[in-house]
C-alpha cells in the first residue's frame, strides 16, 4: 500500500498494490501493521456499507465530542467523489476541503481522521460504498452541514438539479454553526 498525506494534515488517500492475473485481481485493503507503521494507529470497531444512485450526496457529516469518529472509505462498486472537510477549531486548514474520486477501477481509499466532516457524491449508475469507524454511532452526537453551504463552496459534479439529497441533508447547518469539536 502508498500512504500519500493530502494538502489536509491527517488525511489520507491510501492506493493499494493490485496484483492481478487471468483470474482477476488481489490485494489488501486493511493492514493493521501498514496502518500504523503510516501512522494511523485507530482501532476500527465497525463495518458499514451503502447503495445510492447517480446524484445522491450523502454528507456532510460527523460525530461530535467523544462519540467523534476516524473513518476509512472505500468504493466496492461504481465512482464517488469523496469529501473530507477540517472541523478542527485552530487548525490552519479549518474549513478547507479536500475531494478525490474512489473507483472500483482504482480501488483508492481515503483515511478521514477524527472532527472532519464527511460527504460524497455518486457519479456512476449505482455506487456501493463501504467505510470503516473507530466509534460506534452515537445518535446525540450526530451532527452535519449543508452539502452546499457557499463558505465551503464544494464541487460534487453533480448537476444541481440532478441532485437527490436527504431532507435532512438539505436543511442541515453551515460551517458558520460548528461547535467546538475539541
Amino acid at each position: 500500500m502508498e500512504f500519500h498525506e493530502t494538502p489536509i494534515k491527517g488525511v489520507y488517500l491510501i492506493k493499494p498494490k493490485i496484483f492481478t492475473d487471468s483470474r482477476g485481481y488481489f490485494f489488501e485493503s486493511y493492514n493493521r501493521a501498514e496502518f500504523v507503521k503510516n501512522g494511523i494507529k485507530n482501532n476500527f470497531v465497525q463495518d458499514n456499507q451503502s447503495k445510492s444512485t447517480y446524484g445522491v450526496i450523502r454528507g456532510l457529516h460527523c460525530q461530535l465530542g467523544r462519540y467523534s469518529q476516524a473513518k476509512l472509505v472505500r468504493v466496492l462498486q461504481g465512482r464517488v467523489l469523496d469529501v473530507a472537510v477540517d472541523i478542527r477549531r485552530g487548525s490552519p486548514t479549518f474549513g478547507k476541503y479536500v475531494a478525490y474520486e474512489l473507483s472500483d477501477e482504482n480501488q483508492f481509499q481515503l483515511f478521514i481522521p477524527r472532527h472532519f466532516l464527511h460527504g460524497f457524491s455518486v457519479l456512476s449508475d449505482t455506487a456501493i460504498f463501504a467505510y470503516k469507524v473507530d466509534n460506534l454511532y452515537n445518535p446525540g452526537s450526530e451532527f452535519g452541514i449543508r452539502y452546499d453551504d457557499p463558505e465551503i463552496g464544494i464541487d460534487w459534479r453533480i448537476p444541481a438539479d440532478k441532485v437527490i439529497a436527504s431532507e435532512k441533508d438539505r436543511i442541515a447547518k453551515t460551517l458558520k454553526d460548528i461547535p467546538r469539536c475539541r
